[in-house]
């Protein structure tokens, strides 16, 4: 299409559970999104801001997970659950059956040429889960964090609440991009698209909130609120 998705980033300050979302909403959104807009959040703030960042150093790694974290394959796009203290963190999140069951078949057919089954076998729950060292942000680049809980739950809460589109994303740096909750009435795969080339960063750069104004559809101008 010959117009642009103006796509804008809003750099924030460096948020923690003690913030609340509400309040992030009110001062990094509400001035700047319209009705017609979709507020997009990186799936890290979410969680971060649910509790789910758990200190490296306070995970206490069980036999199992001691066992299994070697024998997943490397990915990359980052560790994923090859480290003691992330399969630990998949374990407690989904169990230790469903995540052996999904090393042992995802072993099986991994020696047959097949890639991915353990992850899709795990789940998106275990599948979005950061390593510690993953973010270079201070103090996370200590933590391991999870997914974010019920994601499309708190999407839904938002929609009604304030009255705009909000969708919340798993993005990484070589193609990924996964809307794992959105309101109604967005085109899943042509959010997904439109987001591919992870404009809200992997680094230092603080901007985990992009509005996109979605009157607009096609690719797309970037720019940045401080």
């Amino acid at each position: 299409m010959n117009s642009k998705t103006k796509r804008f980033l809003i750099k924030t300050h460096i948020i923690t559970e003690n913030d609340k979302l509400d309040n992030i909403i009110k001062k990094y959104v509400l001035p700047y999104a319209d009705k017609d807009d979709i507020v997009v959040f990186s799936e890290s703030i979410i969680a971060i801001l649910q509790g789910r960042a758990i200190p490296e150093n306070k995970i206490k790694i069980g036999f199992l997970a001691s066992f299994l974290w070697s024998k997943v394959r490397k990915v990359p796009y980052g560790v994923g659950l090859r480290s003691p203290a992330t399969m630990q963190c998949a374990i407690n999140e989904v169990g230790g059956f469903r995540i052996l069951i999904a090393a042992i078949i995802g072993g099986i057919t991994r020696f047959f040429g097949r890639k991915g089954d353990f992850y899709r076998i795990a789940g998106k729950d275990a599948a979005m889960i950061d390593a510690a060292h993953t973010s270079p942000v201070s103090p996370f680049d200590q933590y391991v964090i999870m997914g974010p809980k019920n994601p499309q739950r708190v999407v839904d809460e938002l929609t009604e609440k304030y009255n705009l589109k909000f969708a919340i994303m798993d993005i990484n740096d070589i193609g990924g991009s996964w809307a794992v909750g959105f309101s109604s009435g967005i085109n899943k795969e042509w959010l997904e698209d439109l987001m591919r080339d992870n404009p809200m960063g992997q680094g230092k750069e603080l901007t985990p909130i992009c509005i996109i104004k979605s009157k607009l559809y096609g690719k797309d101008e970037i720019k940045q609120i401080s």
